[in-house]
């Protein structure tokens, strides 16, 4: 039985990111603020099927903003509402996600 110590595990962790974390990541990585539809669609895009509606998108809505709640307690990203960083547990309304901004 093999043993894993706490790099292997953290190792296996990134290598299994949720796939929307991944797009949540990959959508901000150049230092754009994006909104959760934009990603949504994003993955609607890339998954539809030919007889899917145009509004798949927002199957991929919730997961969206909770793997953004996730990723923004992790310190991974800010979740913006008017441009300024918001706690993760208070999102609603209109938000955007980008790379961590520290708050004044």
């Amino acid at each position: 039985m093999a043993v894993m110590n706490k790099e292997n595990q953290n190792d296996d962790d990134q290598n299994k990111e949720d796939p929307i974390r991944l797009y949540i990541l990959d959508a901000i990585a150049d230092g754009s603020v994006v909104s959760p539809n934009d990603i949504a669609i994003k993955i609607a895009k890339d998954r539809a099927k030919e007889t899917d509606p145009d509004d798949i998108w927002r199957k991929y809505m919730l997961a969206v903003k909770q793997q953004a709640k996730s990723l923004a307690r992790a310190g991974r990203i800010s979740i913006l509402r008017r441009g300024k960083p918001i706690d993760p547990n208070k999102m609603k309304g209109l938000v955007k996600f980008s790379l961590p901004i520290k708050e004044d």
